[in-house]
């Protein structure tokens, strides 16, 4: 694979990145879920594809694509080798051309958060990357996770190096990987772990990579009290625009404060679907067209909903229940 030769199209260069969230009327879907990669997952959603475009979908989110120290993918070590627990460079490639073929864009789950190191280093850790693409040394790790760079500009993952965004190479490097994965046929992004650095890191990769569309995963916990769940969350909320703001308001973000509410409405509380000026109590009812609502992931669902349940519609609340490829639609559009 020449990964050092960056055929990244010219013509997306001109791409708006801002003109499909502005609009507000994506459909995503999850296609995978956490036990996906036992199976010969890239093959068996080629097979899939036509359903997919059928039901509406206007983007599928893929798992990380790139060689990973866990089979998940969460752990990636060489960015620039598309082998994975999940297939074949050669059958990913299948796939994504099958997509492009039914006009249902293809999402790149990024993880740049951290990296899984292959040498040891400073202080006796993992910490750097001889004998790979991109071989970068201690100073790519931020000093709270054991390297030599600065420290981190969000959260720490805990138990391998954290990338140090502060790094000039480390973002030109990271840019020309996302290019590259444009070229080979990736058309989103979405953000593992943005609670990890920056905002503004993420505005330069949107602007320097140019995905079509992007939606970022700032999670943490919703607001509680003693009794459970507070009915105000308006600061948790508040965190996910803020978060939003920060990428120059180029991203969308997972509507967490929802997902959290919704679990507790389910169970009669329907009280907490209204804020106290009437409007939807999430990022939704702030800022409906960058707020991606959904009911699990492969994380929040994990293997105790086999076929995950999955809804991106920045528009209003649209939840998909997936029953394996089989999807029911509700749909409540708040956009007007």
């Amino acid at each position: 694979m020449d990964y050092l030769n960056n055929n990244f199209d010219d013509t997306d260069q001109q791409v708006d990145v801002g003109a499909v969230i502005r609009d507000g009327r994506e459909i995503l879907f999850q296609a995978f879920n956490w036990e996906s990669h036992k199976y010969d997952w890239w093959r068996d959603l080629e097979t899939k594809v036509p359903d997919i475009a059928n039901s509406g979908f206007t983007s599928a989110w893929l798992p990380p694509p790139t060689h990973s120290f866990s089979p998940e993918g969460y752990l990636p070590q060489n960015l620039y080798s598309l082998n994975s627990a999940y297939g074949s460079e050669q059958l990913l490639k299948i796939l994504l051309q099958k997509m492009q073929q039914y006009k249902v864009r293809t999402m790149a789950d990024i993880v740049i958060n951290h990296r899984v190191g292959t040498t040891q280093g400073h202080g006796g850790k993992y910490n750097r990357y001889d004998g790979i693409p991109l071989p970068w040394d201690e100073h790519a790790v931020t000093s709270c996770t054991g390297g030599l760079g600065n420290r981190s500009t969000g959260d720490n993952f805990h138990g391998v190096p954290n990338i140090d965004h502060t790094q000039d190479f480390v973002r030109k490097d990271i840019i020309k990987w996302l290019q590259w994965l444009r070229s080979v046929g990736f058309k989103d992004f979405r953000f593992d772990f943005a609670r990890g650095y920056s905002a503004t890191y993420v505005k330069e990769y949107i602007e320097g990579a140019k995905p079509l569309f992007s939606v970022g995963e700032y999670w943490d916990s919703c607001n509680y009290n003693s009794y459970g769940l507070d009915y105000n969350q308006d600061s948790h909320r508040q965190r996910i625009v803020d978060w939003i703001d920060g990428t120059g308001q180029l991203s969308s973000a997972f509507d967490f404060t929802t997902k959290g509410i919704l679990q507790e409405a389910v169970k009669g509380q329907f009280w907490r679907l209204r804020d106290q000026q009437g409007k939807p109590p999430g990022v939704m009812g702030w800022w409906p067209s960058r707020a991606v609502t959904f009911i699990d992931n492969h994380d929040t669902g994990s293997t105790q909903v086999p076929y995950l349940s999955l809804v991106s519609f920045n528009c209003g609340l649209h939840i998909v229940f997936s029953v394996k490829w089989l999807a029911i639609i509700l749909a409540y559009d708040a956009c007007n």
